[in-house]
């Protein structure tokens, strides 16, 4: 099958109500040839196709890393170059199938996680463009609620998106906060607790609206049932 047909036909079954069965036809098909679609996609316009393409592409990359690890980390591998200045692109997308992936994949988490980590870090990589570190905050957050012990220092990066003046910047740090559980970002939650301003957030497969105070108020909460 042609790209352009495999592309299509990712997106007639990304946009059918049925998500599920989405994701189980495009695992039937060859992940190495669904792939370049995928990519395409994480461009889309419509926020929820993009979205369900990270979904995608988490789904088929984790299969392939199953089966043809090498393969699944050349995928890796251009996600990594598309975030590289010298790529001559964004990398739009990059980071949240990446944290999609690792959610899904424990050998590409293994691999890869500090790598993700790094793109919060002003003393790594760090992603200078906001909606890049959009990206990067879901990604830990996404990581975080599956493999928590993997990536445990970006708990130590969190306050400085939990202090910004950018709403997304907020809602998305304390959305990504609840899995650690770290008690150090419990005084910037507090603060952030009557905060009434909506962002919208991808999480179980929806694109939810939430004030950042709730999301705040959630990840307290889930330190207060762990200690």
């Amino acid at each position: 099958m042609s790209h352009r047909k495999l592309k299509k036909l990712a997106l007639n079954l990304l946009q059918s109500d049925a998500l599920d069965h989405a994701l189980e036809e495009l695992g039937r098909l060859p992940a190495r040839q669904i792939v370049n679609p995928l990519f395409g996609l994480l461009y889309h316009g419509d926020p929820i196709i993009r979205w369900r393409a990270v979904t995608a592409m988490g789904a088929v990359v984790s299969s392939l890393a199953a089966e043809h690890p090498e393969s699944a980390r050349v995928v890796m591998r251009r996600f990594l170059w598309n975030l590289n200045d010298e790529s001559g692109g964004i990398g739009w997308g990059s980071p949240e199938a990446m944290g999609e992936i690792m959610a899904r994949s424990r050998l590409m988490a293994e691999e890869y996680a500090c790598m993700l980590v790094s793109y919060a870090d002003p003393c790594g990589n760090f992603l200078e463009h906001p909606q890049l570190q959009y990206g990067v905050i879901w990604a830990l957050g996404r990581l975080a609620r599956v493999r928590p012990g993997l990536i445990h220092p970006a708990a130590d990066l969190l306050p400085v998106w939990l202090r910004s003046p950018d709403p997304n910047h907020r809602g998305l740090a304390a959305w990504a906060a609840r899995p650690f559980k770290s008690q150090a970002l419990a005084a910037d939650l507090d603060r952030l607790s009557g905060d009434t301003i909506a962002v919208r957030i991808y999480s179980d497969e929806q694109l939810c609206d939430w004030s950042i105070g709730a999301l705040a108020k959630a990840a307290l909460e889930a330190m207060a049932i762990q200690s």
